[in-house]
């Protein structure tokens, strides 16, 4: 029996092509006839093989995407043009669909209903639409008229049932609209009252933050995340080339660094390959390795990058070492290891504390940012390297890099650097006071006003109880060691009045965590929510923060980031949670944010993931964020990705919607009778009523006078078909696949169902007692309740015919059995005959 929330026919809500995507239901056939066994294993074999692609995220719209204020006012749904899921395509076609109902019933001589009709038409356009039309959990099928509250569906049905024919195809919504209040109202009703219509424009809960970013009780705002890359080792730097293609680089600590195309694949063969030169070890937390990279700014013209690493010289001496390399000149996706030009190495004292930031500024002049050396307390020299302006160690450094000097440098000192006239300074430093600066970035500045652009903000490693966010200013010093975040570590140079040093703009103890990983100001487009926000985490507590700007004092607050709650995050592709060590933030060409974490901070242990950031509260309109990537030209072979992380979807038992409300016909509804010539089997009366409801479905009643909306309605049996074959699996359905006997397989061909039937996976005890005592059992509506994940690999016969299933399992076992006695006894005659005539020969040899 199908549960009550899948009595619902998967038909397509004429909402265009927009909303195809969605019915992620398996459709029924019409075809009548039993496959063979050849072409049942082909068609299972078909349906496993088929990859499972992520729909686009999210949780209010019929799309699984945020709401989002719509970039023009709507002429027809004008109650949804402030904030809602239509933009004005959309409201139009649902405005012609309107008047071509209108129409129909001005010649049927039916009242109109014409303001019931438009308000339970513009749904669609509700934030809320998801849950007006329960599609929430994506493997059951969508209503096709939104969840009504009884006191509304009263007046409704009082006035206005006959226009549920107009509105859908279905046929147990026509029949029950035509039977008492009760019924219908129990039908078209919904389990959480709070999302009914119109309940759902009354709640405060729902509508008080509407579009802002969902928090929860104690204020943390909920964001959720997809899985970009995986099975990377330590993956320290993800960053594009700004030339246009929007490829992802992303370097291991090793020393690889791997190319990422825009559709998610990553090219086999390595971009850069410097494991030979880096050193690094398998230590849990060893700071050395291939550590930061930055494409020149003009890249796309010159193809040229820089990297920082450590190397060891004569097993004993460890430096950082600077360099710039070109792009091959016969591949854009691999580096030419022979154009290396070491710039600057700089001697380190200990292991830890090797910086490790590259990155051009607005100015084009690469910065470059070291750590104070290593040990604890920079104890090297009488105030240490960090506050010592004539060494390199705990400094932000600046050159240029589009020159050379008299003296042999390979770079030049900008003419605007703040200490080229100190004789007790280094020419290179721009600021200084730094402890160990891990991750840094340049704020792209707002879209639209430009405001931030061009600040440079940083995450510095404290001591023993500060980390701290600091926002680099030209000659600034930053305090280490003199003080850690706002507090002094150093007494005497603390006190110092000559110190002079600049706060950070925010500072978090070691209770919050222990190992700040700097972030960036998110100027994406996706999530306008987002906007200006500098987010940033913690290596060693996995805590992921955001900070936000009070503009007219120029002050930062914090506010607390967390994984979205389960209700939030379960749509597809969607997860909510990490692996805790989170080693570095990213930005790509289009502005969207991510950040990467391991699960195993070794450089040789390939658990690190890249996610991506998605705020499930608010999108931007459809098309603004759409990117047009130039051609990018691969030689190589390119590895699709395969994601490890399981979705909220994957790991929830139950589904997201609540339990379906029970309710129980006392006579049974007349049912319209099919064209098709009837049958006396219940297998053939099933097969009848599932191809009538699929010609229902493909065929919509109304007619529309414009060509492209006919166009549109001929397209949408392919695109059912198209979305039938991305149907969500998981491991244990692979697994329960391979432990199917051949002998099953030979069992359920016998069946005299259709393969959809066959093809459903078991049903909950509770469920089906639940609902034998509904006395509408619906053919048409049983396989959309098919759990998706599993409707490819438990195929089960229906109690109704079980008999019939076991006696013809039975009758084709025999029949099999008999074949293979026959098979063997005509084997064992021949073998016989060919004994008999060789001994013959052998006699007549013999006696010859």
């Amino acid at each position: 029996m199908a549960k009550m929330t899948g009595m619902w026919d998967a038909v397509l809500h004429p909402s265009g092509a927009r909303c195809a995507l969605l019915r992620t239901v398996a459709r029924p056939s019409s075809s009548k006839t039993t496959p063979s066994l050849p072409e049942f294993i082909l068609i299972l074999s078909v349906m496993l093989l088929v990859p499972v692609q992520p729909a686009s995220a999210h949780p209010q719209c019929l799309d699984f995407a945020p709401p989002f204020k719509p970039s023009w006012h709507l002429e027809f749904c004008t109650q949804y043009e402030e904030f809602g899921c239509c933009d004005q395509k959309t409201d139009n076609m649902i405005a012609e669909r309107y008047w071509d109902i209108i129409d129909q019933l001005e010649t049927a001589g039916h009242e109109l209903c014409a303001d019931m009709l438009k308000e339970i038409m513009c749904q669609e356009c509700s934030p809320y639409a998801a849950h007006l039309y329960d599609a929430e959990d994506p493997y059951t099928p969508v209503r096709e008229l939104p969840g009504l509250c009884f006191g509304y569906c009263s007046k409704f049905h009082g006035k206005c049932r006959h226009v549920v024919k107009y509105l859908t195809e279905n046929q147990l919504l026509r029949d029950t609209s035509e039977r008492d209040v009760a019924t219908f109202c129990s039908v078209v009703d919904l389990s959480d009252q709070d999302y009914c219509y119109p309940n759902v424009l009354k709640s405060s809960d729902l509508n008080s933050n509407l579009g802002q970013v969902s928090e929860d009780p104690r204020g943390c705002l909920q964001v959720c995340l997809t899985e970009v890359a995986n099975n990377l080792r330590n993956p320290v730097l993800m960053l594009h080339s700004g030339d246009g293609t929007h490829r992802m680089f992303i370097a291991e600590q090793v020393g690889f660094v791997w190319v990422y195309l825009h559709d998610g694949s990553r090219l086999e063969q390595p971009f850069l390959d410097m494991s030979g030169e880096v050193m690094t070890t398998p230590w849990l937390g060893d700071e050395r390795g291939f550590l930061g990279m930055a494409f020149h700014p003009q890249y796309r013209d010159n193809g040229r990058f820089f990297i920082y690493y450590s190397i060891q010289v004569n097993s004993m001496l460890e430096k950082i070492r600077v360099s710039e390399m070109k792009v091959s000149a016969h591949d854009m996706n691999l580096a030419d290891l022979y154009s290396e030009r070491v710039i600057l190495e700089i001697e380190e004292p200990a292991a830890n504390h090797n910086g490790g930031q590259l990155l051009f500024g607005l100015d084009g002049y690469l910065y470059i940012f070291t750590g104070d050396g290593g040990k604890a307390g920079d104890p090297f020299g009488k105030y240490g390297n960090a506050q010592n302006k004539s060494a390199l160690l705990g400094k932000v450094l600046r050159i240029d890099v589009d020159g050379s000097d008299s003296s042999g440098k390979q770079y030049r000192i900008p003419t605007d650097n703040p200490f080229l006239r100190d004789p007790e300074a280094r020419p290179e430093v721009y600021a200084y006071g730094v402890r160990n600066m891990w991750r840094c970035s340049v704020d792209r500045g707002d879209p639209v006003s430009r405001y931030g652009r061009g600040r440079m903000f940083c995450g510095d490693v404290g001591q023993n109880r500060y980390e701290e966010i600091d926002i680099i200013v030209k000659g600034g010093n930053y305090g280490w060691r003199a003080k850690e975040g706002f507090e002094c570590f150093d007494m005497k140079l603390c006190h110092n009045s000559s110190l002079n040093d600049i706060l950070p703009i925010f500072a978090y103890s070691h209770h919050v965590g222990k190992s700040v990983t700097g972030g960036y100001v998110y100027r994406g487009c996706e999530s306008p929510n987002l906007n200006g926000l500098y987010i940033f985490g913690d290596f060693m507590s996995g805590r992921i923060m955001a900070l936000e700007e009070e503009r007219t004092t120029g002050s930062w607050r914090e506010r607390s980031v967390c994984m979205g709650e389960t209700k939030t995050c379960s749509f597809p592709g969607l997860i909510n949670h990490h692996h805790k060590f989170i080693i570095s933030f990213a930005e790509d060409e289009a502005g969207e944010l991510y950040f990467l974490a391991t699960a195993y901070p070794s450089a040789t242990s390939p658990f690190g993931t890249v996610f991506k950031f998605m705020d499930p509260s608010r999108r931007a309109p459809p098309g603004k964020c759409k990117q047009k990537p130039l051609p990018v030209k691969i030689r190589g072979k390119k590895l699709p990705f395969v994601p490890r992380e399981l979705t909220v979807l994957d790991t929830n038992e139950k589904p997201t919607r609540p339990p379906p409300r029970k309710f129980k016909l006392t006579t049974k509804p007349t049912l319209t009778r099919s064209h098709d010539k009837p049958t006396t089997t219940a297998a053939s009366e099933t097969t009848t009523t599932m191809a009538t409801s699929t010609r229902a479905a493909v065929k919509p009643k109304w007619k529309s006078p414009d060509k492209k909306a006919k166009k549109t309605n001929k397209l949408k049996p392919w695109k059912k078909k198209k979305v039938l074959k991305k149907q969500p699996t998981n491991a244990q359905t692979k697994k329960n696949s391979l432990k199917q006997k051949p002998k099953e397989q030979s069992k359920k061909t016998t069946v005299t169902k259709p393969v959809r039937d066959k093809v459903k996976p078991k049903i909950k005890q509770t469920e089906s007692a639940d609902l034998k005592s509904n006395a509408l059992k619906s053919n048409s509506l049983k396989d959309n309740t098919v759990d998706k994940r599993k409707a490819a690999l438990k195929p089960i016969g229906h109690q109704k015919n079980s008999t019939n299933f076991k006696e013809s399992a039975k009758q084709n076992l025999n029949f099999m059995n008999k074949t293979k006695t026959n098979m063997n006894v005509k084997t064992n005659r021949t073998m016989q005959n060919k004994l008999q005539v060789k001994r013959k020969q052998t006699k007549n040899t013999r006696a010859l």
